[in-house]
């Protein structure tokens, strides 16, 4: 069956866990499907691990727009959510709306995530009530990393700490359908985990969230380092370059390609061949 909104929230109340991962393509959201993901978020994490930016910020719609097009062609069962990239709808709810409309009719995305708790809590009111499943966001929210001062914990401190608080319950009232909490203490991340109706997924904020994401390439152990949070559960990385470096080897020393990867020609028309040849 296809997971929705109501599917998270039976999930939240049976205590079953959520899983989450990102994709950018076609090949890897069908894998991520068949092998039975909950959620495909078609992250703005693609300007860093796609596109080759240092940050998020300048990912831009259409840049979203197009890989969760390509996501969405190879999912059947999984909920696919496409992350609002930096300005598309911070600055007016009204054009938040449009390009939030714009990732359900023509990218085939089932929810939007938008980053921010209680500033954007009105915003998220605004496209809910108008059909709009939003994703919260909030902890180390990476459009803000310049404002946050880079990629760091974030509630540590006590403000801090009830202030994540505040937001969670703010984007909880106005409608979310889950809140990404993204590297906050775990002791944080269990407490706002108990006090919101709605599903948490957490990444880098401990086992105690209603679900988990990771971004593909990490998992996969695309990258030499990684966050503490990250698990790798392969080394794709490595054998990709072993595997690259055997076919430079083999290619330059004349055993690749072999007759058995070859097609042949029949006599008959390599014979007829020849004689043109020689006429």
């Amino acid at each position: 069956m296809k997971t929705t909104v109501g599917t998270l929230k039976d999930k939240k109340q049976r205590k079953e866990k959520i899983t989450m991962l990102t994709a950018y393509d076609y090949l890897m959201a069908k894998i991520l499907d068949e092998a039975g993901i909950d959620l495909i978020l078609v992250g703005d994490s693609l300007g860093m691990v796609i596109l080759g930016y240092n940050t998020t910020i300048p990912v831009t719609l259409e840049d979203v727009l197009y890989h969760t097009k390509a996501v969405a062609r190879g999912v059947e069962k999984a909920m696919v959510v496409a992350d609002m990239p930096f300005l598309t709808y911070q600055a007016d709810k009204v054009e938040a709306l449009r390009n939030a409309a714009r990732f359900l009719q023509e990218g085939g995305a089932q929810g939007v995530k938008i980053e921010g708790g209680v500033l954007m809590a009105e915003t998220v009111d605004f496209l809910v009530r108008r059909g709009i499943p939003v994703m919260g966001h909030i902890g180390l929210t990476p459009q803000s990393v310049n404002q946050l001062g880079g990629f760091k914990v974030q509630g540590k401190d006590i403000e801090q700490a009830r202030q994540l608080i505040k937001d969670a319950q703010a984007l909880d009232e106005a409608g979310v359908f889950s809140i990404v909490l993204e590297c906050i203490p775990y002791p944080l991340a269990r407490m706002i985990t108990e006090k919101v109706s709605v599903p948490t997924i957490g990444i880098g904020a401990g086992p105690y969230c209603d679900g988990q994401v990771l971004v593909i390439q990490d998992l996969l152990g695309y990258f030499k380092t990684t966050p503490r949070f990250v698990k790798k559960y392969a080394e794709f990385g490595k054998e990709a370059k072993r595997a690259v470096a055997e076919y430079i080897k083999e290619v330059r020393e004349g055993k690749f390609p072999t007759m058995e990867n070859s097609y042949p020609l029949s006599n008959l028309v390599l014979e007829e061949l020849e004689k043109n040849e020689n006429s």
